[in-house]
């Protein structure tokens, strides 16, 4: 791969959807859907949002550790990237990733208690294209 922060980034940004999973207590991932990212810096930093009381963030409270997938099905290549996940609850933050539309989730908008952001560290990944895998370091 000749530039992994494009190659990686656009991958990123052409998918609607990608998996998330964090720890449970026992060890043992769990994965879940997620929207596009709403904002990211290059590929180290990836950010969502979600809901606060979902168990997903309750995992990421205990435990940091964190792998997303993104796969683009059209050519048969995807990436995981592996880091650590930041439950953020900052309004400003919350403010800069609010976007039109988001009531739909948040019934209280931009305050609700219910609305936070995830940011992803990314620590490494592993690119799959050609029948063949990749690892990078960030």
């Amino acid at each position: 791969m000749k530039d992994s922060e494009k190659t990686i980034g656009n991958i990123i940004d052409q998918q609607k959807v990608c998996y998330i999973s964090s720890v449970d207590e026992e060890g043992f991932p769990n994965t879940k859907a997620m929207l596009q990212p709403r904002k990211r810096n290059g590929i180290k930093e990836i950010f969502f949002s979600t809901n606060t009381s979902s168990l997903k963030v309750e995992s990421f409270r205990s435990n940091s550790k964190a792998c997303i997938y993104f796969c683009d099905s059209r050519f048969f290549r995807g990436v995981m990237l592996k880091g650590h996940v930041e439950v953020i609850e900052d309004q400003t933050i919350k403010d800069m990733l609010w976007q039109t539309g988001d009531t739909m989730y948040y019934s209280k908008g931009k305050t609700d208690s219910d609305y936070c952001v995830l940011k992803f560290a990314v620590i490494s990944g592993r690119y799959y294209s050609n029948f063949k895998s990749e690892d990078f370091d960030v």
